[in-house]
């Protein structure tokens, strides 16, 4: 951008926040209370020569603005921001460190870690108390001035709760391997818009991708070190734009921003909803002794939350070193402004909630009614998007599953733990019992049937992107994370697993038959479910991380997805949703109704005999198999069966009437399974007594017609 800057900034507009460009030239805005003076500071079109300084002015409320004639999109640009370095209060002020807009939708240079990008003097006797006066202008990131760019049009899918199937994908390793992707979309946003892609969606039957961040990250200096990156992304920098590694032309933000909103147009032409997993809790510049690279220079204080006893640390419910400060009504407005431009301008509709739990903390603990949850029910562009909490954090009281207000689901990871303990012979911790099984299958109502929540509000998974894969839950016992540098200490040490008696991969047969009848036990309980469903991508091919259940940094074949798997299951998954679409109980919108009540639908449990189970059935620790039937209000809507029989050898289970169609086995022995396509093709139940096979799960309906069912 070659274009004569003017000599003097005019007084610009206090909102909205960012650099905004309009007919006369481009308003800048930025929040810092602290700050004494904020430094616009302009760079050649490469970023690398500073041209001019010009101080904004100084607004009420800790707002610093300016407006710059004449200019348009395209400019470089940076801040430099002067006030007190007194770390016993809180504050980092270095005017020698260029900062980042928090509000950048564009982002250029590449980041590599140096020793100028820290506010206090590395190796220096006082630490973080130090002053580092190095100058990290010509190597810090900046922003570019973005062009303005309207909403994305087009319709959007919206498919209600109840019918939500959600498909977690991390988009590099999703298409690194897929077979017949084309190279030069490997990798990339659009590879998830490819018709193979899109027909593999459609094959399954899920309806929305839960995508692990895209917002720009940065690897920890750690990693980089190692020679490794944050291959999963969360380390968040620039909140307002996507990562350019997973892009076609990384060195074009304005590039960049259109391959993303092709790929969500496209995906919503297909009928698929597009979900961000995203970071608020925390952010790239870790603790007291990471970089100043954006938030901590402009208003520490403030920005994160500080121990109280030492304002000079950060107080760590992430994790990661720092914790953004979303009691603050600034902050808050920073993440509403995120989301909204997520929403609008990039057309995803909703988000995950990484730690979501830090979002409603305040000085005295986890509060449901805090200003964040508040503004966010309330706000009219975010009031229609899908809101998934994951309900803990690092800090006291963290765990908070279920207790998320409105119209947030929860990650329920008990959900996980139980039917794995359930299905498996032998597991880290305790075995599931009848009764825990039945209510982790019936939506968890010890946890979510409060207030007006329903089961929808449990987001079931049995695995997801931290732990194991589904393939790795039936081969490895043990953990194998050695890659990741931390001498495998890193990842959960009591994950719910079992090697069946061989550790890894086996070509016993015995063994592979009950890997994969468990395996396939596992994936009809998750999709069968009351609860909103979430597969882990790859976990449909038996993709194997080969024992490492925290591939964070595994930007390699590790950790993409392997389609070449010996097992598919993708058929499997397309029948299990196909029945779960035909069937309305299965995703039954409301809690079930004693079975007594006639008026309403509901469960009735039964031992393998038939009867009704009793309290000391329940508390029956030698008998894992029963069943459950399901029965409708009305008559429009087929009787259901589901028998359970986690034993390695078959159970008899009598049938209390007649009448009944086998329309799945999960193990594929009294049913076939099928080779492809959703179609399952019941057969008629003549006898009394039904032979379950061994590790699986049978669905029985009432029936007139077959074809019903198919």
């Amino acid at each position: 951008m070659n274009v004569r800057l003017p000599d003097t900034l005019l007084r610009g507009r206090a909102e909205p926040f960012g650099a905004r460009v309009c007919a006369e030239g481009v308003n800048f805005s930025l929040w810092s209370e602290n700050a004494t003076r904020v430094e616009l500071c302009v760079f050649d079109s490469s970023g690398t020569r500073e041209l001019r300084r010009y101080p904004l002015q100084a607004e009420e409320a800790g707002v610093h603005c300016g407006f710059l004639p004449g200019i348009g999109a395209g400019l470089v640009y940076g801040y430099r921001a002067h006030g007190a370095f007194a770390p016993e209060q809180g504050h980092r002020f270095n005017p020698n460190k260029l900062l980042l807009d928090p509000w950048a939708r564009e982002i250029v240079g590449r980041f590599r870690w140096r020793d100028s990008h820290y506010g206090y003097t590395l190796g220096h006797p006082d630490g973080a108390r130090s002053f580092d006066t190095q100058d990290n202008a010509i190597h810090a990131l900046k922003a570019r001035v973005a062009e303005p760019i309207a909403a994305l049009a087009g319709a959007r899918p919206r498919h209600r709760v109840t019918d939500l199937v959600l498909y977690e994908v991390h988009v590099k390793g999703f298409s690194m391997q897929f077979p017949g992707m084309p190279d030069d979309l490997r990798g990339r946003y659009a590879a998830l818009a490819h018709p193979l892609a899109i027909a593999h969606f459609h094959r399954l039957g899920v309806n929305a991708l839960a995508l692990m961040p895209v917002h720009y990250a940065i690897s920890e200096a750690a990693l980089s070190r190692g020679g490794r990156v944050n291959y999963w992304g969360y380390n968040t920098l620039g909140f307002f734009s996507p990562d350019p590694r997973l892009g076609a032309a990384a060195a074009d933000p304005t590039a960049l921003i259109a391959e993303f909103r092709e790929m969500v147009t496209a995906l919503h032409a297909a009928g698929i909803e597009v979900i961000l997993d995203v970071v608020y809790n925390h952010t790239a510049e870790s603790d007291e002794l990471g970089p100043t690279l954006s938030f901590r220079g402009l208003d520490n204080a403030h920005w994160y939350r500080t121990l109280a006893d030492d304002r000079s640390r950060c107080e760590n419910w992430s994790g990661c070193g720092n914790t953004l400060n979303l009691a603050h009504p600034r902050v808050t407005q920073f993440v509403l402004d995120s989301l909204r431009y997520w929403v609008e301008t990039m057309g995803v509709d909703g988000f995950r909630f990484d730690l979501a739990t830090v979002l409603g903390r305040n000085d005295h603990g986890f509060d449901t009614h805090a200003a964040f949850f508040v503004a966010l029910q309330q706000d009219p562009l975010l009031a229609g998007v899908h809101l998934i909490a994951e309900p803990w954090d690092c800090g006291p009281n963290g765990y908070q599953l279920g207790r998320f207000p409105g119209r947030f689901l929860d990650w329920n990871d008990r959900f996980r733990d139980s039917v794995r303990r359930y299905w498996l012979p032998r597991s880290s911790g305790r075995r599931s019992s009848r009764g825990e099984f039945a209510r982790r299958f019936c939506g968890s109502s010890d946890l979510f049937h409060h207030g007006l929540r329903q089961p929808q509000a449990s987001v079931n998974f049995v695995s997801a992107h931290d732990g194991r894969t589904l393939a790795d839950v039936v081969s490895y016992a043990a953990k194998y994370n050695q890659a990741n540098g931390e001498d495998n200490r890193d990842g959960r040490n009591d994950e719910p697993a079992d090697n069946f008696g061989i550790e890894g991969y086996t070509t016993d047969p015995l063994v592979s038959l009950q890997r994969r009848r468990v395996r396939r036990a596992l994936l009809a309980t998750l999709l069968l479910a009351q609860g909103t469903p979430m597969l882990l991508a790859g976990d449909e091919h038996g993709n194997s991380q080969r024992g490492n259940n925290n591939a964070y940094c595994q930007d390699n074949p590790l950790a993409w997805l392997d389609w070449n798997a010996d097992d598919d299951d993708s058929a499997l998954v397309g029948a299990l949703l196909a029945l779960r679409r035909r069937h309305a109980l299965l995703r039954h919108p409301h809690w079930f109704a004693d079975a007594a009540d006639k008026q309403q639908a509901r469960v009735r449990w039964l031992t393998p005999s038939g009867r009704d189970m009793s309290v000391s059935d329940w508390h029956d620790t030698d008998q894992r198999a029963f069943a459950c039937e399901m029965l409708p209000a009305g008559a429009d809507q087929a009787e259901l069966c589901l028998m359970f029989n986690p034993a390695p050898v078959e159970h008899e289970f009598a049938l209390s009437t007649e009448g009944w169609w086998l329309c799945l086995d999960s193990s594929g022995e009294r049913l076939p399974l099928p080779s492809e396509g959703p179609a399952l093709n019941p057969v008629p139940v003549f006898v009394s007594t039904l032979l379950v096979p061994a590790h699986a799960l049978l669905v029985l309906a009432r029936i007139d017609v077959p074809e019903g069912l198919q």
